[in-house]
């Protein structure tokens, strides 16, 4: 796999069709969250960077999306995230399942939280 992206476009247009459909659906809710959000790729992957800090990181490989950092150790999330694989702070969704939107939703709203904590704290 090529590993020289520029640009989220040219990440997710590596993938299968079927996988850019659900890459451009997390792209699409992140956005949508957070609009004042800056896309690049770092670690060649996508990222969401919101006041001059990640917020949110998502890739795609052959049998699942990722999204990182997942907060599993939050109390909220931890009966939710139990249905996915993933480490520490990541979580999976498999591609031959329905994307948990909602999840995601709550995800990225609880990173946007704690990137305006640490805004404020700086």
């Amino acid at each position: 796999m090529r590993s020289d992206f520029r640009t989220i476009d040219e990440y997710i247009g590596t993938f299968p069709k079927d996988v850019q459909v659900i890459l451009e659906k997390i792209r699409s809710t992140i956005r949508k969250l957070a609009p004042k959000a800056t896309e690049a790729i770092n670690y060649q992957i996508p990222t969401f960077k919101l006041n001059g800090k990640y917020l949110i990181y998502f890739a795609g490989f052959k049998k699942h999306v990722s999204l990182y950092p997942a907060p599993r150790d939050a109390a909220e999330f931890k009966n939710e995230m139990s249905k996915y694989k993933g480490g520490k702070g990541t979580v999976q969704f498999p591609i031959d399942k329905p994307l948990p939107l909602t999840l995601i939703t709550k995800i990225v709203k609880y990173k946007i939280k704690e990137n305006e904590i640490k805004q404020k704290n700086n």
